[in-house]
């Protein structure tokens, strides 16, 4: 077993049998991963940050959606020929902790469970809004002080609660059972956009893309608010980056070796296209400085140009099919803590499956518990650009890894081969530290004490019960 100045490393191409309790069952194929990466991609990204990135760049919120996803698709390739060599779960700390050591692992995986948690808390938030959009609209009010939380002077969000604890439930249920209700929540999903796009191109009009930019293309502050092509691009980044939960599915995918470059790449390219007719439609239908206020901008441009029953439809289909984000992003914080769990950086208890399901219950229901608090109590705002820091940083983490076993493992065996791998590698990794650096300072201190308060778990408590270390040790003693 490999060791490095950063701890022991996990054997490439898997790190063994595992017990039966710990072990995930393969029920997954390829269409099942394209629409888990679609699910996530697509979702409150496009349905409510469409908005917030208006505010942050103006028009050139299409260009800050163009910058983020030329970034992910960078990271998409690396974690494309990744995936492929390691297909075992964990996504980015499994490939940290293979190539680079057990304590940027850590590190890694602290940051990913991070980024799934918050990122379910901010779909919820934004589902939330999206209901009571659309319930306000039929004439149904509800308590205000249940719909937001204390930092929008209410006392809890309570409709992105109970959603949150309602998909983890579903995922509870079964792997593969959540994975297939899945595609028919991307099909609504995909079709409601569909309309959205047929109805808003029709009305564009170009005296709303001027000034293109009127905050300029660097991230800065104005008037208390960070502003700027990179400041919105730093937080619609939150929109792309669903495609890394199929990675973390590769030890339930039937054929890892296909279905992980389809699913990665194929759910990409196909969010991508996406994205950009749709904030094109958007921006050109309705002036930015509008469409900023809403927390409902597709639904709200739709009423704007006198489609009432068009947006009415699309907001349902918001409400409908927002929770295939949750269920996705949820089933892959689940599966990173279930790994860590399983490494013995957290407890090993948290990592039995359930027999019936073959997937982890108990630590699903738990992180249902962790996302509704989270989407209770914060904004969405707030929690986008918290899930981005880690996002970030794993997605640096890859490129890293990419490059540096195309230099030391050249020989191994590689189903899937990114083009260009330094190139990309670098791109990634620069793209990405620019993105972080262009998030508010605020969102960089929290991130900061989050990996602080997680470097003394790991030293506290991972570090001495990790099962390679013990194996490493037991290997010395005989």
């Amino acid at each position: 077993m490999a060791q490095s100045i950063f701890g022991p490393r996990k054997p490439i191409g898997g790190d063994g049998a595992h017990e039966q309790d710990r072990t995930l069952r393969k029920t997954l194929s390829w269409p099942h991963l394209v629409a888990l990466g679609v699910g996530a991609i697509v979702g409150t990204g496009i349905y409510t940050l469409t908005g917030v990135g208006a505010d942050r760049a103006g028009p050139a919120v299409i260009l800050a959606f163009a910058i983020a996803g030329a970034v992910c698709a960078c990271a998409a390739l690396a974690y494309a020929e990744l995936a492929t060599m390691i297909p075992t779960s964990g996504s980015a700390y499994t490939y940290t902790y293979s190539v680079l050591g057990e304590t940027l692992g850590w590190i890694v995986g602290w940051s990913l469970i991070l980024e799934y948690s918050v990122a379910c808390s901010a779909v919820a938030v934004g589902w939330s809004a999206y209901l009571v959009g659309w319930l306000e609209a039929a004439g149904i009010h509800l308590p205000p002080l249940l719909l937001v939380g204390p930092h929008e002077g209410g006392i809890v969000n309570l409709p992105a609660v109970l959603v949150a604890l309602t998909i983890a439930g579903m995922l509870m249920a079964g792997t593969r059972e959540s994975a297939t209700f899945n595609i028919l929540l991307v099909f609504i999903k995909l079709a409601a956009l569909a309309v959205f796009v047929a109805l808003t191109l029709p009305a564009f009009d170009s005296a709303n893309l001027s000034p293109f930019m009127p905050y300029g293309f660097g991230s800065v502050v104005q008037d208390g608010e960070t502003r700027g092509v990179m400041a919105a691009a730093a937080i619609v980044f939150f929109a792309f980056y669903g495609f890394d939960a199929v990675a973390t599915s590769a030890e339930e995918a039937k054929n890892p070796g296909r279905d992980l470059k389809i699913g990665i790449i194929g759910s990409m390219l196909t969010a991508t296209t996406i994205y950009m007719l749709v904030a094109f439609g958007a921006i050109g239908a309705i002036s930015y400085t509008v469409l900023a206020d809403s927390a409902e901008p597709l639904a709200f441009v739709l009423r704007a140009l006198d489609h009432p029953f068009a947006a009415s439809a699309v907001a349902l289909a918001a409400i409908v099919a927002l929770p295939s984000v949750i269920l996705v992003m949820m089933y892959g914080q689940s599966r990173i803590f279930f790994v860590m769990s399983r490494d013995g950086l957290l407890p090993r208890w948290a990592s039995k499956v359930s027999p019936r399901t073959g997937s982890p219950v108990l630590i699903t229901g738990l992180t249902g518990v962790f996302v509704a608090a989270f989407a209770g109590f914060f904004t969405i705002g707030d929690l986008a650009e918290l899930a981005n820091a880690g996002t970030l940083l794993a997605f640096i983490a890859v490129g890293a890894c990419l490059m540096i076993l195309r230099k030391t493992r050249p020989e191994l065996p590689r189903v899937f081969r990114c083009p260009q791998p330094y190139v990309v590698g670098t791109l990634a990794i620069l793209g990405c530290a620019y993105l972080m650096i262009s998030l508010p300072e605020i969102t960089l201190v929290r991130f900061l004490i989050w990996n602080a308060i997680g470097l003394v778990v790991y030293l506290l408590y991972g570090r001495t019960r990790s099962m390679l270390t013990r194996d490493i040790l037991s290997v010395e003693r005989s």
